[in-house]
């Protein structure tokens, strides 16, 4: 089956779906964007994904291009065309197309919107949790507000990239002081030999990861002891456990950093059980 995208008003095979090559998210990434868990058939979180959107359209002074009730409507037809049961959707919204110039356009655009949605493989997903997956560090060096959700990756592309060219599955960016602050596209956790669960606290320097803040519901229920604060690779790498969050992955187990064994090697008791109970807290819609 043709997967079908929405672009500007419009639902067209992918083949045929374009912008314009002026749209300044192509020229300059000046855009936002969410990604969406889908299952069986319906959007995780959604109402959280849109709010966050919308702070990040106010945050870069783009306007929003129609309601947020309207563009729930969207996701899921997106969603209905592609006949995705679990998978993901994305939604890209970028200022609009103009004349090449650094500066806002002097005259008012249209706000280009783009949403694609792809099917991923469930058993594919619950089998690298049962393992578990490596992670290396590197140096932070993206802009000081990532907690805006901006089109503009290229250094966690290039993370990403490293990470999988020495064989594991995410980069953890690491600060001048020494403390990770997020993965190339998730957030970063550890879980110390007492059974406290860490994470950062969200400022300007990570992404308020929805997942997270699902994740945040779960904790308090299971009566698990939070700290939100910085720690370090070596705090990590010393650790009972460790994992990464986000829409893509959920909860998964990270069982190796920069090549050092996290605990038994083996994903840990907590992660599996936070990763378990998950779905029970978020919102499907």
């Amino acid at each position: 089956m043709s997967r079908i995208a929405y672009v500007n008003g419009r639902y067209l095979p992918a083949r045929e779906a374009n912008v314009n090559v002026e749209d300044r998210g192509y020229q300059f990434a000046d855009g936002v964007y969410e990604v969406c868990e889908v299952r069986s058939g319906k959007l995780v979180d959604a109402p959280r994904h849109l709010a966050r959107l919308q702070r990040s359209l106010r945050e870069l002074r783009i306007t929003q291009p129609m309601p947020l009730t309207a563009l729930e409507v969207v996701l899921h037809e997106t969603v209905r065309r592609n006949r995705v049961d679990y998978g993901l959707v994305y939604l890209q919204i970028t200022r609009g197309v103009a004349r090449r110039d650094h500066a806002f356009p002097q005259a008012a655009v249209r706000p280009s919107v783009v949403v694609t949605a792809k099917n991923l493989s469930y058993d594919k997903n619950q089998e690298t949790a049962k393992k578990g997956i490596a992670v290396i560090t590197t140096p932070e060096n993206r802009w000081p507000r990532v907690d805006i959700k901006s089109v503009s990756l290229l250094p966690n592309v290039l993370a990403k990239q490293a990470a999988r060219e020495r064989g594991a599955n995410e980069a953890w960016f690491v600060d001048t002081d020494g403390f990770v602050t997020e993965g190339s596209s998730s957030n970063a956790w550890i879980v110390t030999a007492d059974g406290r669960v860490v994470t950062r606290m969200v400022d300007n320097h990570i992404l308020s990861g929805i997942t997270r803040a699902v994740l945040l519901e779960v904790i308090e229920a299971l009566q698990l002891r939070l700290e939100e604060r910085p720690f370090t690779v070596a705090e990590a790498q010393a650790a009972a456990e460790a994992f990464v969050t986000s829409a893509s992955q959920l909860v998964m187990p990270v069982v190796k950093i920069d090549e050092r064994t996290v605990g038994d090697g083996k994903p840990g008791s907590v992660s599996q059980r936070l990763r378990e109970e998950f779905h029970r807290f978020a919102h499907l819609s």
